[in-house]
């Protein structure tokens, strides 16, 4: 198949989606307005801002109007299959604006369960963009709902998740890596979530010196980048924390499986999740999860079987989980194994992307037929 992708390029979502059907000998194109890189062999990028004269940059709805225009051309050169747009509140609408036919939506879980419920102006750009495909993809079953209750027929959305690498993300450590981290025979509990406001890291900055008041050995890394970055330093700093935390950066996602396989507890505070990346790769990797109770996080944890929930914005509660798990390994060694069999049967890439491909060829056909 002839497949063209309207996404982020920089997002290594992007890249493991796209790069699967290069990789499978599909002809594949992605055009974007964000420039990345790391892409597999085949991939042909198509950069939006590099297509508009030189006289013509900027911003805003000028810029909008322009890439519709450039994305209707590049559509009608490269003559594709289908098309899938991911994240339906931007290329979304820029997919639907194509006219092209057979169009693929692919939600993310934010441009659904906090996009619907954003401007009037952005709702009925979503609302157009959703009465144009021929299916809506999504990682969830509380995305499935957040969609049906906009109006989109229940029939023309399948749940596909991104998938894990399960032999990527796995419990095998690198022996040194603790070391080098300076934290070895400390327990460690992890967070990998961006910086921004949804992921509510203040909730668990807030938490490790209470946490210390009972486990003194624990460390946290915090793994991520973002504009609250120097904020929840300061913030940690004021606490009196900062020698139990690693503030790592942005880690590569070659590199996150080691960071992964050296912590015991996965912390999300999120204040919205639908399916997350983050804690299928946590549970991969055998970390016994502590996350907000969100409906999304219902769907892969089971409050004290495999997992913890915890109330958004309960730090007390978010604080006693993580001081028993500390302190019962077993409990949290028992929870691992059983999120990583989760994982392996519900979130597995391979077969994630092989039931997606499926479904492409299956729209194809009928388009043609």
């Amino acid at each position: 198949m002839r497949i063209c992708y309207i996404a982020d390029a920089r997002s290594i979502h992007t890249r493991r989606w796209v790069d699967y059907f290069a990789k499978k000998g599909h002809e594949v194109h992605l055009i974007t307005s964000r420039l990345g890189d790391g892409y597999a062999k085949g991939v042909q990028l198509h950069f939006l801002s590099s297509l508009l004269p030189q006289h013509r940059k900027g911003s805003g709805y000028i810029n909008s109007l322009l890439w519709v225009i450039l994305v209707r051309r590049l559509i009608s050169r490269i003559k594709p299959d289908i098309i899938d747009a991911h994240y339906i509140t931007v290329n979304g609408y820029l997919g639907a604006l194509s006219g092209f036919r057979p169009l693929v939506l692919t939600a993310w879980g934010s441009d659904v369960l906090i996009g619907l419920k954003e401007s009037l102006c952005l709702r009925i750009l979503i609302r157009y963009a959703l009465k144009r495909v021929e299916m809506v993809t999504c990682n969830s079953e509380t995305a499935r709902m957040e969609l049906v209750n906009f109006g989109v027929n229940p029939d023309r959305i399948e749940i596909i998740r991104q998938g894990i690498e399960t032999q990527k993300f796995s419990p095998r450590q690198d022996k040194g890596f603790k070391k080098r981290l300076g934290l070895q025979g400390r327990p460690i509990a992890i967070s990998t979530r961006s910086f921004k406001p949804v992921y509510n890291l203040e909730m668990l900055i807030r938490a490790i010196p209470l946490v210390l008041e009972h486990s003194p050995q624990a460390s946290f890394i915090i793994a991520g980048e973002g504009k609250q970055r120097e904020h929840l330093e300061n913030l940690a700093s004021s606490l009196g924390c900062s020698e139990s935390i690693r503030f790592v950066g942005q880690v590569a996602h070659d590199e996150l499986p080691k960071y992964l396989a050296a912590s015991d507890i996965y912390v999300s505070t999120s204040l919205s999740d639908s399916a997350s990346l983050s804690l299928h790769e946590a549970m991969a990797c055998e970390l016994a999860p502590v996350v907000t109770n969100l409906s999304g996080n219902r769907e892969w944890i089971t409050d004290g079987e495999n997992g913890f929930l915890v109330p958004v914005n309960n730090i007390q509660a978010l604080v006693d989980k993580i001081v028993y798990l500390l302190n019962n390994k077993e409990v949290a060694r028992k929870f691992g194994m059983l999120g990583r069999k989760i994982i392996q049967e519900r979130a597995e890439y391979e077969k994630e992307m092989g039931r997606m491909e499926g479904l492409y060829e299956r729209i194809v056909v009928k388009d043609k037929t």
